[in-house]
């Protein structure tokens, strides 16, 4: 078998990998790059819920090779088994030995398992990022009734409401005192569990899946409060850990967090970085370490280490990582970027707040015109930029994005009130009065007592 050689090896085809091959390529056009996945379909990742209510087939939510082929990236469908970083070898399974420069680890998270009993029996699933595995849960899905999701995080009340649109009953059980908690504070966390409600969920919070039952298939799920559920299917969707064991393996540094790096991406070997679900990530504001597994976080990573293989780029640093959240269900969509006001207080910010009840078009007697509701923390003194929470109409996605801008740029909030923006009736919220900024005021007038 004949040696491979490379420039750059990828290990991982999901958005970070396909990100980092593609920054690299425009940065450096005269390498040769190989990216190695374990799959021969990669997906779009926050697109999973939707193959089941919405797309209706797992071939909608792929994405296309061409992307990296047309581009001059080649493809190994092949799993790596080890790497030796002294020699700058990786061993595959298929192709044998990979010879490299620079080395990009992408190779993403595993769902977690939870230690319930009865996690084993037949119909229980993960969100798997394969699509085999995902056309086989679409099938029982198909076939069941009544389905139980444990864990109402976003993967959790996104596939909650597709399948509600194929008209199962469906549960959530959450053992934190509201779904979305560790994102959102209470006020719209409660919001998210009315509209669950409308749409016809059976909410469970503060409450545990103690055992999941049945002889071989799953026929019913007990919980902590004593009472039973009958279900036909169950969707675990309770977190992932990083896949971080080629990097043990090949003596990176590691924790429990993932693969240790710096605002560069670089590993503890200065020719291997790692970016995505394995790397670890720091709070923006407390450097602590912070779960953050978004496709959002994963691709901003790879544009650094994309550009930075060969040669820093200073424009290209990460100063941490913000979480800027999105998502929607039923007809109420939900945002959050930088602290929430339970971790503000929890870190010991002295915070102000600041809030606003607008419509997201003028005048509020347009169709589909949507109350957006903001609420925006900021030190009390300085009046800096801590974090921002939104619900309402399909406005917010964008609206939150312009909300991290502001905190990852050090705007305070007299900065922020005198931004130029653009109005439109059927877009936007009136000129005489924009959510975040009419928010910002709010939390200045305190600011200034």
């Amino acid at each position: 078998m004949v040696m491979i050689k490379t420039d750059v090896l990828i290990i991982g085809g999901g958005a970070a990998g396909i990100v980092t091959a593609l920054t690299a390529k425009q940065n450096y056009p005269d390498k040769d790059i190989i990216v190695v996945r374990k799959e021969k379909t990669v997906l779009v990742p926050c697109g999973i819920p939707y193959i089941f209510g919405t797309l209706r087939s797992v071939e909608k939510d792929r994405i296309s090779d061409d992307i990296l082929t047309k581009n001059g990236i080649d493809i190994l469908v092949d799993e790596i088994l080890d790497i030796d970083l002294k020699e700058k070898m990786a061993e595959s399974k298929m192709h044998g030995k990979i010879a490299f420069e620079k080395l990009v680890l992408a190779t993403g998270s595993t769902p977690l398992k939870p230690p319930i009993k009865g996690i084993n029996l037949k119909n229980v699933f993960y969100i798997y990022k394969d699509a085999e595995y995902l056309k086989n849960l679409q099938e029982r899905i198909e076939e069941s009734e009544k389905i139980v999701i444990i864990g109402g995080g976003f993967i959790g009340i996104e596939f909650a409401d597709e399948l509600r649109k194929l008209d199962k009953e469906v549960a959530i059980v959450e053992m934190l005192p509201h779904v979305l908690y560790a994102s959102f504070d209470d006020e719209f966390c409660e919001l998210a569990e009315a509209e669950l409600k409308n749409i016809g969920v059976n909410v469970y919070t503060n409450t545990k899946v103690v055992e999941i039952t049945g002889e071989d298939s799953v026929n019913g799920v007990l919980l902590s409060t004593g009472e039973k559920l009958d279900t036909d299917l169950v969707i675990v969707s309770t977190g992932v850990r990083p896949n971080t064991e080629l990097a043990e393996k090949s003596g990176l540094k590691v924790t429990k967090y993932g693969i240790e790096i710096d605002e560069y991406m670089r590993t503890s070997h200065p020719d291997v970085f790692a970016v995505g679900d394995c790397a670890e990530k720091r709070d923006f504001f407390t450097r602590k370490p912070k779960p953050a597994m978004l496709a959002s976080v994963a691709t901003t990573e790879a544009r650094i280490a994309g550009a930075n293989l060969y040669q820093i780029k200073a424009f290209k640093q990460f100063k941490g990582t913000l979480g800027i959240f999105a998502t929607k269900v039923g007809n109420l969509s939900l945002g959050a970027a930088g602290l929430i006001e339970r971790s503000a207080k929890k870190e010991g910010f002295e915070y102000v707040i600041g809030r606003s009840e607008v419509f997201d078009k003028h005048p509020a007697s347009l169709p589909d015109s949507n109350k957006v509701f903001a609420k925006l923390i900021f030190t009390k003194q300085g009046g800096f930029f801590l974090g921002g929470q939104l619900a309402g109409g399909d406005t917010i996605g964008e609206m939150i994005n312009l909300v991290g801008f502001a905190i990852e740029s050090g705007y305070t909030a007299s900065k922020y009130i005198n931004l130029q923006i653009g109005t439109h009736p059927m877009l936007t919220p009136a000129p005489t009065a924009p959510a975040t900024l009419k928010a910002a005021e709010d939390a200045l007038k305190k600011i200034y007592l």
